[in-house]
């Protein structure tokens, strides 16, 4: 009988502690946070294509691009990596995109403020096809594009620089937004 009431004992003892205590499987929503935020730098860090982000104006006009800036590592790009002649997502991993806080006018023509995933047709000879779609958060770039989504649509001339750029930059500076990667220079005039 006195093992039995001192098994009784300790397991009220036990459980009298365990209620006084919380329960080690509760998080806070402020931890979880904390927990998420940390995986996303994580892995935005060991993406072998950066995630970046440039916001700017452009006559007074606020700007925002953000795009994934893949290196040339030693590889044939044009007409490669990249074909002529076919959309291709102007970065790496997700669509790039567009933030744009009013309208605005990209090689004179009108585009609406809102969020746009940024494409380009590159060509061999002869200017650039530069394109604006309303489907902005594509996970998977040119794979999703649909081009009955296509808001904008124009000719930008590219320059081929002697120096080469190893990643991919897309600065909001004069005359616009200016896609720069290996020799290429792109500036899509905006006002």
């Amino acid at each position: 009988m006195k093992t039995y009431q001192s098994i009784l004992a300790a397991a009220c003892i036990a459980v009298a502690f365990a209620s006084c205590s919380e329960p080690k499987t509760a998080e806070t929503s402020e931890s979880k946070v904390a927990e998420e935020t940390m995986e996303a730098a994580a892995e935005t860090e060991s993406r072998p294509s950066p995630l970046m982000v440039k916001e700017g104006q452009i006559s007074g006009k606020a700007i925002k691009v953000q795009y994934g800036s893949p290196a040339v590592k030693e590889r044939q790009l044009w007409g490669d990596l990249v074909p002529y002649n076919v959309v291709w997502r102007t970065g790496a991993n997700e669509a790039s995109y567009v933030d744009l806080a009013e309208d605005i006018t990209v090689e004179g023509k009108t585009l609406a403020a809102g969020k746009y995933s940024l494409f380009t047709i590159p060509k061999e000879s002869g200017p650039w096809t530069v394109i604006f779609n309303s489907e902005w958060d594509l996970e998977h770039g040119h794979f999703q594009y649909d081009e009955k989504n296509d808001v904008l649509r124009v000719e930008v001339e590219p320059v081929w620089e002697e120096t080469s750029q190893e990643s991919l930059s897309m600065e909001i500076e004069n005359p616009g937004i200016v896609i720069r990667w290996e020799k290429l220079k792109l500036p899509i005039s905006i006002n």
